[in-house]
């Protein structure tokens, strides 16, 4: 079980009242034209396969959009590892809102439960190892709080959460600007003393020319494994290593033995298969 990070509600609220007002619509006709608005339920919510669980804030919150009243119990935490038909969260209140609020709840739970397990099981490979798993910004636009955070549910770490998070020279700036010393040059120029800088490098030679250019991270992409443990030896500590590009669960552990720091991967976030989870609704008195 991996204790879960902290999730403001403010970051929630705006979100998840877009996904509401985007499927509710003008209004649930199905629902108000089939159930009595007196009409009380429970909602159980349950695991259809394995994986941990992330994302109940996001649960609460949209029950708490619709219908203040309803209540939510939360039988799992975040980070907690489920099988199937382990019951998650148990909610009572209005059969129509719970009806409403469904599928919403359910696939920002199904989604963000996804991210949390595949990470994980990045976490588990590199395992023993000094490397480290983070995301990276290709996350479903909108979203990237909530994705971000189930990663670091999952056991992983996050990389910028923007572009003002810090300074990364990829290969188009390098090709912009004219060199990586060029393009480092005119970053330091620019930024305060804070400010991380990040290159990244394809080759042995780019890993020199960032060295001596003065930067923080070394973004090792799409390197051969024997280019890669060449360049970290070659880094000895100078500058943060971390690696990127065509990484999955079948070479992670590779990668991971180079002794690399940290190894990026975006599938994390636009991969990740969602976690089969369903609610079941019970008449109530």
């Amino acid at each position: 079980m991996h204790s879960a990070p902290e999730l403001h509600r403010l970051d929630l609220q705006p979100i998840v009242e877009t996904a509401l007002r985007e499927d509710i619509g003008f209004g649930d006709i199905t629902t108000v034209a089939t159930v009595l608005k007196d009409t009380r339920a429970i909602g159980i919510i349950e695991a259809n396969g394995d994986g941990i669980v992330a994302g109940l804030p996001v649960v609460v919150e949209v029950f708490r959009q619709l219908d203040p009243t309803i209540i939510v119990e939360a039988l799992r935490t975040d980070g907690q590892v489920v099988a199937p038909g382990d019951t998650i969260a148990r909610l009572v209140g209005s059969a129509r809102h719970l009806l409403t609020g469904e599928r919403v709840a359910l696939n920002f739970l199904q989604r963000l439960s996804g991210i949390a397990t595949l990470t994980n099981r990045y976490v588990r490979e590199v395992s023993g190892t000094r490397a480290r798993i983070t995301d990276t910004r290709k996350t479903t636009p909108g979203l990237r709080v909530l994705e971000k955070y189930a990663v670091r549910v999952g056991g992983g770490h996050n990389h910028r959460m923007d572009l003002n998070h810090a300074v990364m020279i990829k290969d188009n700036h390098i090709v912009a600007a004219g060199s990586i010393s060029e393009a480092v040059g005119r970053v330091i120029g620019s930024i305060g003393h804070t400010m991380t800088i990040v290159v990244e490098c394809e080759t042995i030679e780019h890993v020199y020319e960032a060295l001596d250019s003065g930067a923080d991270i070394l973004l090792l992409d799409n390197m051969p494994l024997d280019l890669l443990a060449l360049s970290v030896r070659s880094i000895a500590g100078r500058a943060i290593t971390e690696a990127s590009g065509s990484i999955t669960l079948g070479n992670v552990s590779e990668v991971a033995a180079t002794g690399v720091e940290y190894i990026s991967i975006g599938a994390l976030t636009h991969s990740a298969p969602s976690m089969d989870i369903r609610l079941n609704i019970e008449l109530s008195e």
